[in-house]
């Protein structure tokens, strides 16, 4: 088959690689139809991620069709149009038991694409079948339903609740990219008063509006004076972190009012500064996370019922073999205007789901 493989910072390509088999007797292999790329996989090619070794298979995300299950899986079955979650679950330790996946220390957590071949292929294997692997329901398109292996989930549980978004609060989301625009789409499900959307691009800006930002800032504006003029200088309640770098992190604690929350969901590839100097006495909460993906269920069965808009964020579309096009695209967002861009998407026959 073919994959996108990493060989080292700044370097990717598609080409030929072993047919993934079976494992482990939890294994499902998987037929990829559709695909997409996450600003994860960027901080890979970036080097970022040191523990991904030279010759993986990148890509954490996927919609595909079952084709083999070992003897220990029971939840799917071949023929079955699924969900790869950006997380696998052993479901066997104290972490799986308390549904906090992403930190699982029985072989799971966030491995594909980073320990071991992930979904940017034809063909992916997929440890611990059973709750990595979710049905979907028939009704759902793929590139509206790949947009559930990661960042609606992330958005949802890193940003949204662990920021703990209540209805009246002011919400205030640094990054307009993927992530930051799930974030406003899932914090409008608890009714603050006012979202205020920060980025540095208009095209992103434009897209937070749609999605329901009620104001915007530009990042090279003093955003910061935009929440004091709309707070009574207070300070917004939940402060959402979706970029990933120190100057954004740093505005996220300034613009947070005394007892508020900042809430961090970009991955960080160099030190931030935390200014306990001027935070120790403002009983600010601050939380990081990898997701744990425990919302999916519930986030697949609101995308079937059109309660989240998850093709408006799909910008560009690419067959799956034009990888190297697609991360071009992705990787200059801020020229190209892309937000999600999705690969493949087959076209196949309802395929219902299958009662518990």
């Amino acid at each position: 088959m073919k994959g996108f493989v990493f060989h080292g910072t700044g370097r990717a390509s598609w080409e030929e690689v072993p047919d993934p088999g079976i494992e482990e007797p939890t294994d499902a292999i998987v037929r990829v139809d559709t695909v997409t790329i996450c600003g994860t996989d960027l901080h890979i090619l970036k080097g970022d991620v040191p523990e991904t070794r030279p010759g993986t298979v990148l890509g954490h995300e996927a919609v595909g069709e079952v084709v083999e299950t070992a003897a220990d899986v029971h939840s799917v079955r071949p023929g079955d149009r699924v969900l790869v979650s950006c997380i696998t679950a052993c479901g066997r330790c104290g972490y799986c038991w308390e549904r906090t996946y992403g930190q699982c220390r029985g072989g799971g957590g966030w491995i594909l694409g980073r320990l071991i071949d992930g979904t940017q292929a034809e063909y992916v294997r997929v440890p611990f079948a059973d709750l990595s692997l979710h049905p979907l329901p028939g009704t759902l398109d793929a590139k509206d339903a790949v947009l559930l292996a990661d960042i609606f989930p992330t958005a949802y549980e890193v940003g949204v609740l662990n920021g703990h978004v209540r209805p009246g609060d002011t919400v205030a989301v640094v990054g307009a990219g993927p992530i930051g625009l799930a974030a406003i789409a899932t914090a409008r499900l608890f009714a603050p008063e006012r979202i205020i959307a920060v980025d540095l691009a208009a095209t992103r800006l434009d897209a937070a509006k749609h999605l329901g930002a009620d104001a915007l800032a530009d990042a090279s504006q003093d955003p910061g004076q935009l929440v004091a003029d709309l707070t009574d200088g207070l300070g917004a309640d939940v402060v959402i972190e979706a970029v990933g770098v120190p100057e954004s992190f740093e505005l996220c604690t300034r613009m947070v009012r005394p007892g508020g929350h900042v809430a961090n969901i970009g991955v960080h590839g160099r030190p931030v500064t935390l200014h306990l100097e001027d935070l120790w006495s403002k009983d600010i909460t601050l939380t990081t996370g990898l997701v744990d993906t425990y919302s999916t269920p519930t986030l697949l069965r609101m995308a079937a019922a059109g309660r989240l808009p998850t093709s408006s964020l799909v910008t560009h579309t690419f067959p799956l073999d034009h990888m190297e096009e697609a991360y071009d695209v992705f990787g200059r967002g801020a020229d190209t205007g892309a937000l999600k861009v999705v690969l493949g998407g087959q076209q196949h026959e309802v395929v219902p789901v299958r009662a518990a």
